[in-house]
């Protein structure tokens, strides 16, 4: 009779300090205890269960808790079932690892606001006997693997949709190394998208809440695609390129010049409205789409939710030659553009007073022995790396530099912690002894064209004697850009190792920074000039 009475003083005493629990923080607390148990325990992380599945079999029960204890005890004997998990003693290694740990955080285990006591200290006890051997679900140098594949992804279906969340909330969590620098905390992110997730107001919304979510990263290197956000958005295009200058698209070159002929659209037209709404007005509603480090980067990728359509044809305002004008033009399949890929531009040449102009774009590094052999004896070599680079600073900075210089500074995933990094021992450092390297000025040429390798091939040159930086903030993204699928159709990438200076200050959404910075104008555009290559020559002339 004592023992029952007990007992039920007990049970009494829980059920009046315990606390009820919306479905938001239920699904945010199993979605973080799913990532955690994926990547953590021995029983999950070796690959031995169906990891898919045992989330579909618990969320019923989520669902049915009402309380915190009684969530609490879901979990608990859910981790239970998954098997025992051994003690072990960790080996005394007396090699010296320099920790990055401002994404490493795992004290929400400790959360006794939110989880009983017993399941914080079940929690404990697997992160401090973590499995010992290989990831299953991830390998060396970030590679999402063995995830259980499907047919067809079911929107329709609730446990896929959270699937797919919980799957692409975790890989960020423990493999996304600029987490800290997310202008939204991750764990606020999960909160705010999981209503749209649980009960999205329509399918369209639904893909829109997964393509805000990766632009929560502030990463160029993030990228979300499903072809049901391009039914939205639309799969035609226009023929021309376009860049925003204060709230304006002005046309600065042709995908197809022969389909903008046809359209009477000319570089320098400055278009203000589509269909009825200011650039300025598209750029409000869409920057929330469009993925970016910061909003150099962000105004760069946003093309595609303005200007792409699912209709054929639609009305522009635009202006020309000081005149306001309205007109209907046509928008085009992908591959009625017949875009030519190629880049013919020269790859170096003199420009006046004995200048070295270089595109990196085209530029290989079979040609840089040559080039620089016939720059040797110019005053200044512009490098323009408003581009993609075709992998040649390592080459040039052997011609640059009296001796070899670290430029970089890097950290990769330490899988056997996951959402921990390790700064890496030692970078490849630049250049070489070379008692007769290039003594006249360098100048580096950048915008925010100039994105990932981009900013690598700067940061690269940049150490050399007498640089100038001379251009606009660049993307702000550096290290691997890591393409995915989430789930059958759903695309997604971001950036999964980091790469700062060799100082250890950050790269990532700051960029590089100009020393001398100039933007295009529209009047620059209009007239055919690159005003940031015309300074760049002044510079090279004068010195200021």
């Amino acid at each position: 009779m004592r023992k029952t009475l007990l007992i039920a003083f007990f049970l009494l005493f829980q059920i009046s300090f315990s606390k009820p629990m919306t479905e938001t923080q239920k699904l945010a607390a199993t979605c973080k205890i799913w990532g955690f148990l994926k990547y953590y325990h021995p029983n999950v992380a070796d690959g031995s269960k169906n990891w898919d599945d045992q989330l579909f079999k618990i969320l019923p029960k989520v669902e049915a808790a009402k309380t915190d204890l009684e969530f609490s005890n879901v979990i608990e004997n859910w981790i239970n079932s998954l098997g025992k998990v051994k003690a072990y003693k960790a080996e005394i290694s007396n090699e010296e690892v320099d920790y990055f740990d401002k994404n490493f955080d795992l004290s929400w285990t400790q959360n006794t606001s939110l989880f009983s006591k017993s399941l914080c200290e079940k929690l404990k006890f697997i992160e401090q006997n973590k499995i010992q051997g290989k990831q299953y679900y991830v390998g060396e140098g970030i590679e999402f693997k063995n995830e259980v594949e499907y047919t067809e992804f079911n929107d329709k279906d609730k446990s896929f949709r959270l699937l797919a969340l919980f799957r692409f909330w975790n890989y960020v969590e423990y493999f996304f190394p600029y987490k800290y620098q997310m202008d939204q905390n991750w764990d606020l992110t999960l909160i705010e998208f999981l209503p749209r997730t649980i009960n999205p107001i329509s399918q369209n919304d639904y893909y829109f809440s997964l393509k805000e979510f990766s632009a929560k990263l502030n990463d160029s290197h993030a990228l979300f695609g499903a072809r049901k956000l391009f039914d939205v958005f639309g799969w035609n295009f226009v023929p021309y390129d376009i860049k925003f200058i204060d709230n304006k698209a002005i046309v600065t070159g042709f995908k197809n010049e022969s389909l903008s002929k046809i359209n009477d659209v000319r570089i320098g037209d400055v278009i203000t409205k589509v269909k009825g709404k200011t650039i300025e007005e598209l750029i409000k509603e869409n920057q929330k789409y469009a993925e970016g480090s910061n909003s150099a980067a962000i105004l760069n990728n946003i093309e595609w939710a303005i200007f792409n359509d699912s209709t054929d044809n639609g009305e522009i305002e635009f202006v020309r030659n000081g005149k306001t004008a309205i007109k209907t033009i046509n928008w085009y399949p992908y591959k009625d553009l017949k875009i030519n890929h190629e880049n013919k531009s020269e790859k170096y040449k003199f420009l006046e007073n004995n200048i070295g102009y270089a595109n990196l774009a085209v530029l290989t590094p079979d040609d840089v022995p040559a080039m620089m052999e016939q720059f040797k004896n110019s005053t200044a070599i512009i490098f323009d790396i408003r581009n993609y680079p075709q992998g040649t600073n390592f080459a040039i900075a052997e011609y640059l530099n009296p001796e070899p210089k670290n430029f970089v500074k890097s950290i990769d995933a330490d899988l056997s912690s996951p959402g921990r990094y390790i700064w890496r021992k030692e970078d490849t450092p630049c250049g070489k002894i070379n008692p007769d390297y290039y003594k006249g000025n360098v100048i580096l040429l950048v915008n925010e064209k100039s994105k990932s390798h981009s900013e690598f091939t700067a940061m690269t040159l940049k150490v050399a004697p007498k640089v100038t930086v001379i251009g606009s903030q660049t993307a702000g993204t550096d290290g691997r850009n890591y393409r995915f699928e989430i789930i059958k159709g759903l695309w997604a990438s971001f950036t999964t190792y980091g790469v700062f200076y060799p100082d250890k200050k950050e790269v990532q959404r700051i960029g590089i920074v100009p020393d001398i910075e100039i933007k295009p104008t529209i009047l620059g555009i209009q007239q055919g000039r690159d005003e940031v290559l015309e300074r760049a020559v002044l510079f090279a002339k004068n010195g200021k």
